[in-house]
């Protein structure tokens, strides 16, 4: 049994702390609000120049000039802020965001991160990503541990163009959760597994080298 998409949400949005300023990247990562615990008051930034975005639109609230930099329809909470691209990545760029959570491509056992280029696709440029884990001090990846052709996610080392080189923190996966105490020479730890999911099975799914203490 593995852990679905809000299953792996909810666990991100576990390791969120009061008054943390959070940057979300497009797909699983957008999900994590609707986990937040109550109470728990977390300020969203969007790199497009939105601080304090809300949750997504019912239909009747839905305003085409309010968007993620997924131009996902969000809404606006009380006291939000718009500012041009350039603050925007100047709250990135200064270390006023406290957290990032990103989608993943592939992540490598030493914390690399290649997340901006699909093969044989059409990008149309990196986006903030290379930014943001160069100026957020702590990096959460949400992925799937396997691509659709059956590949290690989590590798050895990334085969496709980094955005960063040590800059991961967390992994979240379908199948399990891994985490550094320290960037460096740290390897990641293995800290949780899906029900049912055993230690032979995600080392078969791994190619990434992880320790278990």
């Amino acid at each position: 049994m593995t852990w679905s998409r809000n299953d792996i949400a909810a666990r991100a949005a576990s390791q969120l702390n009061h008054g943390d300023y959070v940057n979300l990247g497009i797909g699983v990562p957008t999900l994590v609000p609707n986990f937040l615990t109550a109470g728990l008051e977390v300020t969203f930034q969007s790199e497009n120049g939105m601080l304090g975005v809300g949750p997504f639109p019912l239909d009747h609230e839905v305003d085409a000039d309010l968007i993620n930099a997924g131009k996902q329809t969000v809404t606006a909470l009380p006291g939000s802020a718009f500012v041009n691209s350039a603050e925007s990545f100047a709250m990135i760029r200064g270390g006023h965001v406290d957290l990032s959570i990103l989608g993943a491509l592939e992540v490598a056992e030493n914390g690399d991160l290649a997340n901006w280029t699909i093969p044989g696709k059409m990008v149309k440029g990196m986006g903030g990503a290379m930014d943001l884990v160069a100026g957020v001090p702590r990096i959460i990846v949400l992925m799937d541990h396997v691509s659709k052709n059956g590949e290690p996610k989590f590798r050895a080392s990334c085969s496709l163009p980094l955005t960063g080189a040590d800059v991961v923190d967390m992994i979240i996966t379908d199948l399990a959760v891994f985490e550094r105490s320290d960037r460096g020479d740290a390897r990641f730890r293995l800290v949780e597994m899906a029900p049912l999911v055993t230690l032979d099975e995600l080392r078969a799914k791994t190619e990434a080298q992880f320790t278990t203490d």
